[in-house]
């Protein structure tokens, strides 16, 4: 499933970037029926920052989702990669137990926005790999997904307003 949203930030993109970069941010960003992530590992070449993060979904799950998982828990990897210079960057991600199952992977920019500040631009695919009912899961991640980054980009100006 394809999704786009955007967002409005009152720092320069420059800044944006180095807030979605810093694992400190990450780790400490309370989202609805998430645990907070596991960083399993962190690189940085200077220009560019790559965070892979572990989540858990800790929110109520329907009765097929259930029967899917078993006694497994829902956990995934998150890759972000984060570009300083121009500022832009990827996610990719993947369910642990069965990357098969859940998987997908978004590009963002972070551009100048015509008042000031900037404004994010993301694209991205998710994708269910369960015969049946995956067009109606994705749907419901794909929701949760677009309201976790729109708490996400409130968290970072929140962070902004207080550099």
């Amino acid at each position: 499933m394809h999704f786009r949203t955007e967002h409005r930030f009152r720092g320069p993109p420059d800044e944006v970037a180095r807030v979605l970069a810093d694992p400190a941010f990450h780790l400490s960003l309370r989202l609805p029926d998430l645990s907070l992530p596991d960083l399993l590992d962190q690189r940085a070449d200077g220009q560019s920052t790559t965070l892979v993060l572990r989540y858990e979904f800790t929110g109520s799950l329907d009765p097929l989702a259930r029967r899917l998982l078993g006694s497994h828990r829902l956990t995934w990897v998150q890759e972000l990669a984060v570009r300083t210079m121009p500022a832009a960057g990827t996610i990719r991600y993947h369910a642990e137990q069965g990357p098969e199952r859940l998987r997908g992977a978004a590009t963002f920019t972070l551009e100048p926005a015509p008042a000031g500040g900037s404004v994010r631009r993301l694209e991205g695919t998710l994708a269910v790999g369960v015969p049946l009912v995956g067009g109606m899961a994705e749907r419901r991640i794909v929701g949760g997904l677009l309201r976790r980054l729109d708490l996400e980009a409130a968290a970072v100006d929140e962070r902004l307003a207080h550099r």
